[in-house]
C-alpha cells in the first residue's frame, strides 16, 4: 500500500527534491512546519499518522502506527487548525494536475518566461501550492524559507515575476517588481495595485480558484459554483463548489461532500453576474437583535482607517442583543487609538447601524495562523 511520508524540511531546493523522490516511488506527501513546537508538531503528526518522515537531514524512516493511503493520492495537507483538531486534506495526483494547470491558464504563465518565488510557509496550501504547481508544469521556481523582504526583492530582480504572499507582507514589498502578485489568507487592501491578484480558495480546494484583479475576476477552468438557499430571504448562502481540483475526502472521517458531488465551504456569499462576493465564514457570522452581520466586510471597511493598523470583528454575548458586535483593534500609534465612536461612525458611513461595533478592545497584537489569518476564536 501506498505511504504517507511526512517533510518536515525547511524550504529550499531540498524540499522540491523530496516531493519528487515521494512521488516516484507511488507515495504521498505531507508537509509538516518544521517551526512548530513539539506538541504542535505531535498533534498535527497524531491527526495524519504518516508511515514514515523525511527530516532535516533528507534521510527518509519509518513511523509507528502509520496509516496507508490510497493508489492516486499525493498530498496531505494540515489545515491550519484556527480551531478544533486538525484534518488532513488528501488531495490526488489528478486534483494537484487539474489545480496547477487551470491556474497557470488563469494567470497566463509561460513556463518559458516566468518563474515562480515560493515564501510562505510550505506546509500551508498557499505556500506548498506554488511549489506543486511548478513540479506539475515545468515552471522554474525559486523556494525561500520563510518570508524576508529583502530577499524577495533580489529574487524579483534576478528574474522570479511571479509570487504569493499574505497581505502582511506584501507591505513591505513593491508589488510592481513582479508581474503577477497572488494575495490570500486574509482581506486584500483595498487599494491594490493592479498586478496584485486576490485569491479566493481554501486547502480542500487546492488553494485559489477565484483570481480578482482590479478589473475582472477568473474562475478556474472546470469549476461549478452555487449558492445554497439559507430559506429566510437573505442573499447570502453558503458557497458550494464542485470541480477536478477539490480534494478527494479527509484523512481520517466521513465524506464531505453531498450525493451530487458538491462540497460546502463553510462560507457565505453570493453571486451577482457570476461574479462571487465573499460574506464571510457562516460560523463568524454575528446575529445581534436579530440582525445578522458579517465580519469580514466590516474589518475590510474600518481597515482602511489610517489609525487601525490590524482589525477583526467579532461577537460578545449580550443579555439585551443576544451578541453585541466588538472591534478588536490593533491602532498605528498606541498614543492616539481611535475611539468606538469614531469606528461606529466609519461603519455606519456604508453599512446598516447594527454592524457598527459597540465597544472597542485595543490590542498590541492579533493571534493569526502562518498565513495571517485570524484565530477568531483565541479573541
Amino acid at each position: 500500500m501506498p505511504t504517507l511520508v511526512a517533510v518536515t524540511m525547511p524550504g529550499g531546493p531540498a524540499f522540491v527534491d523530496a516531493i519528487t523522490r515521494v512521488w516516484a516511488a507511488g507515495d504521498a506527501i505531507a508537509p509538516i512546519d518544521p517551526r512548530l513546537p513539539s506538541p504542535e508538531a505531535r498533534r498535527v503528526l497524531d491527526a495524519l499518522r504518516p508511515g514514515a518522515v523525511i527530516e532535516s537531514d533528507g534521510k527518509r524512516r519509518s513511523l509507528d502506527d502509520g496509516l496507508p493511503t490510497e493508489a492516486g493520492d499525493a498530498v496531505v495537507v494540515a489545515t491550519s487548525g484556527t480551531s478544533g483538531r486538525p484534518k488532513g486534506v488528501v488531495h490526488t495526483m489528478g486534483s494537484v494536475e487539474a489545480s496547477a494547470m487551470a491556474t497557470s491558464r488563469a494567470l497566463g504563465v509561460d513556463p518559458t518566461a516566468d518563474r515562480w518565488l515560493a515564501c510562505l510557509p510550505l506546509a500551508h496550501i498557499g505556500g506548498l501550492s506554488v511549489v506543486l504547481r511548478s513540479v506539475v508544469t515545468g515552471t522554474p521556481v525559486e523556494v525561500h524559507d520563510g518570508f524576508d523582504p529583502t530577499a524577495v526583492v533580489d529574487a524579483a530582480r534576478r528574474g522570479a515575476t511571479l509570487v504569493s504572499l499574505v497581505t502582511r507582507a506584501l507591505n513591505q514589498i513593491p508589488p510592481k517588481a513582479f508581474r503577477t502578485v497572488l494575495i490570500g489568507g486574509a482581506a486584500p487592501p483595498a487599494d491594490r495595485p493592479s498586478n496584485v491578484v486576490a485569491t479566493y480558495g481554501m486547502t480542500e480546494t487546492g488553494s485559489g480558484i477565484i483570481y480578482d484583479d482590479t478589473k475582472t475576476q477568473r474562475h478556474l477552468d472546470g469549476l461549478e459554483i452555487r449558492i445554497g438557499d439559507t430559506g429566510d430571504g437573505v442573499p447570502e448562502g453558503e458557497i458550494l463548489v464542485r470541480g477536478p481540483m477539490l480534494f478527494r475526502g479527509y484523512r481520517q472521517g466521513p465524506s464531505p461532500f453531498d450525493r451530487d458531488g458538491w462540497f460546502p465551504t463553510g462560507d457565505l456569499g453570493s453571486l451577482v453576474d457570476g461574479r462571487l462576493r465573499v460574506a464571510g465564514r457562516s460560523d463568524d457570522v454575528i446575529v445581534t437583535g436579530g440582525e445578522k452581520v458579517w465580519p469580514e466586510q466590516i474589518e475590510r471597511h474600518i481597515a482602511t482607517r489610517h489609525d487601525v493598523a490590524q482589525v477583526a470583528v467579532i461577537g460578545r454575548p449580550d443579555p439585551d442583543w443576544g451578541q453585541r458586535v466588538v472591534a478588536v483593534v490593533v491602532p498605528q500609534a498606541t498614543e492616539s487609538p481611535p475611539t468606538v465612536a469614531q469606528l461606529r461612525d466609519t461603519v455606519i458611513e456604508r453599512f446598516p447601524v447594527w454592524c457598527a461595533p459597540k465597544a472597542i478592545e485595543l490590542r498590541s497584537e492579533l493571534p493569526t495562523t502562518a498565513i495571517g489569518k485570524v484565530r477568531r476564536r483565541m479573541l
